[in-house]
């Protein structure tokens, strides 16, 4: 099965819940584009949390280019909250695993990406500060453009800040 998520430049959205760290479910929407340049594939993103006051949370990460066949793909992430996080995509048949962690501060966590089809992908994921859960979200990602991408993300900060 070929994957469409990551693999091809375009601009994903979508909607779901957060939990905090407390539990709490709170809706949540989001947006993500992917480009492919020449030696790395940038990914950015953003991740509303509709609370009160709400909060968005800016992601922009670099993906080595896949090399030879069944290797994971490396990728990196600076966040002034969490530090530099570091990770890898792993392709199985019908998902798209990551694994990240930032060393020095303990945060590390994991994401899941099923395919339901070509446009369409569930995602999960955990953030963990050692054996706590500080978040987790699903949302059901939507492919709404596909090819070039003009991605200007790669100065832009993953950190929290107030949505407005």
């Amino acid at each position: 099965m070929k994957h469409t998520y990551l693999y091809e430049p375009g601009v994903w959205t979508g909607a779901g819940t957060f939990w905090r760290e407390d539990g709490e479910p709170l809706p949540a929407e989001c947006r993500t584009e992917i480009a492919h340049q020449d030696g790395c594939w940038l990914i950015c993103g953003t991740l509303k949390v509709l609370g009160a006051p709400p909060v968005e949370f800016l992601n922009a990460c670099t993906i080595e280019p896949p090399g030879r066949k069944g290797a994971c793909l490396k990728w990196t992430s600076e966040n002034a909250t969490l530090g530099k996080l570091q990770g890898t995509y792993s392709m199985l048949e019908k998902s798209i695993l990551s694994i990240y962690r930032c060393a020095p501060s303990g945060y590390h966590g994991a994401e899941h990406y099923g395919r339901i089809d070509d446009d369409t992908y569930q995602a999960s994921g955990v953030l963990l500060l050692e054996e706590r859960r500080l978040s987790s979200w699903e949302l059901l990602l939507r492919r709404v453009t596909r090819g070039t991408v003009s991605s200007g993300c790669s100065d832009r900060s993953a950190t929290p800040r107030t949505a407005t």
